[in-house]
């Protein structure tokens, strides 16, 4: 098992833990990361974008002028694609672009993002994750001290005044353990969580 440090709130080491190589230690699935990071992107997407085709457009009915002996080329509809006001060829239509990835498929890539981290030794243990009173300083103080500009930052459980205390920094977003996700974990350049936070991750995903 491979130890990292554990920091106070000023951000100093006062010791150290192991982590678990079966969720910080596994071989790092780079096809399961990919697939991982378009499904969430792709889900995401509303998939409400509409255009009207030559078919929807209003107007048209009438042939604009003759076949033949006037000098223009020939046209059926004043409102085909290339008249202004014609319809979209090929137009967007609304559609739904959910992917889906199995049960083990989504934890294998959830393994390797974190053991990514763990191997670039951006893992960042606190010994406890707590402010008194909502407190912005607080915050940038310890990620000062542990000289990171853009972490994600796990919570076990819904502190407010964390989260409260973290939401005006920019490049830092809070998570909940249930709620991390491969595209979070691989956005942020560090993983920030408490002693409780890594015992539940290594508890449900182990």
């Amino acid at each position: 098992m491979s130890k990292v440090s554990v920091y106070n709130m000023k951000g100093e080491a006062v010791g150290e833990i192991e982590l678990n190589d079966e969720i910080f230690g596994v071989e790092v699935n780079e096809h399961l990361l990919h697939l991982a990071v378009v499904a969430q992107l792709a889900n995401k997407r509303q998939g409400t974008q509409s255009a009207k085709t030559r078919s929807e457009v209003s107007g048209g009915g009438k042939k604009p002028w003759r076949q033949k002996g006037t000098g223009h080329a020939r046209q059926g509809s004043i409102r085909a694609a290339q008249w202004t006001g014609g319809g979209i060829i090929f137009a967007p239509k609304p559609r739904d672009y959910e992917m889906k990835l199995n049960k083990k498929e989504k934890r294998i890539a959830l393994k390797s993002a974190l053991t990514t981290r763990a191997q670039e030794a951006k893992v960042f243990v606190i010994d406890e994750l707590k402010v008194e009173e909502i407190k912005t300083k607080t915050m940038v103080n310890l990620f000062k001290g542990l000289n990171l500009d853009k972490a994600l930052v796990v919570l076990n459980t819904n502190d407010q005044n964390v989260i409260c205390s973290t939401r005006n920094i920019a490049n830092v977003k809070t998570a909940l353990t249930n709620t991390i996700n491969v595209f979070d974990i691989l956005k942020y350049d560090a993983l920030v969580l408490d002693k409780a936070a890594l015992a539940t991750i290594e508890e449900v995903y182990a």
